[in-house]
């Protein structure tokens, strides 16, 4: 099975009043309009993310955003955007937007649409959630019962990593809490045609 290679990302700058952001920008696919839908869907998710920040009004107030890549290969790019904003108040609240494209046709994936249509997706991850909840001690917020269908999530290598936003589960001080699960853990239930799927296909 051959794949194509992994496509470019550069850093784009924007600033204006109390905010300097990062973006990032995808060139080199072997799909020009695909890099542009996606970059559209970056573009808008981060206009998203400065408006759900609110309003700069505070003279100290302030804006961050950055990126990070957590998987470029085999099609599939997957990456979390960052939103940290103080206005005003004990402290400055970060917000976190994760988007998975297939990197030939531009299209993203929700959290369903890595598995198969009808699998029990949300109590599989909720019971593995739950067990590292244990294991790891996390003090939650509310008793811990389920994952939302629609739940955060980044693809990396062989692993799917849910997450939760800051106060979702635990405390401010957690700060976003990630659980990292093996493909191999789903393998069962992953839409092989999907971001998991080729994950799970030895190059």
């Amino acid at each position: 099975m051959s794949f194509q290679s992994p496509v470019v990302i550069q850093t784009a700058n924007a600033e204006f009043p109390k905010a300097e952001l990062s973006i990032p920008y995808v060139s080199g696919g072997k799909n020009e309009a695909a890099d542009k839908k996606i970059n559209h869907t970056i573009h808008q998710t981060v206009q998203q993310l400065v408006h759900s920040q609110g309003e700069l009004d505070d003279p100290n107030a302030q804006m961050l955003g950055y990126f990070e890549q957590k998987n470029n290969q085999k099609d599939y790019l997957s990456l979390s955007l960052y939103n940290y904003a103080f206005t005003g108040g004990a402290h400055g609240m970060t917000l976190q937007h994760s988007l998975t494209f297939k990197q030939s046709t531009g299209q993203t994936y929700t959290l369903s649409q890595l598995f198969k249509p009808g699998s029990d997706y949300v109590g599989r991850i909720s019971k593995i959630v739950s067990a590292q909840i244990k294991e790891r001690k996390i003090e939650t917020l509310e008793p811990f019962k389920s994952i939302r269908p629609d739940q955060d999530y980044y693809v990396a290598d062989r692993s799917l990593v849910v997450y939760f936003q800051l106060y979702e589960l635990s405390a401010y001080v957690y700060g976003f809490i990630y659980f990292p699960i093996s493909v191999y853990d789903l393998q069962d239930i992953i839409n092989e045609d999907g971001p998991l799927g080729v994950m799970l296909v030895n190059d």
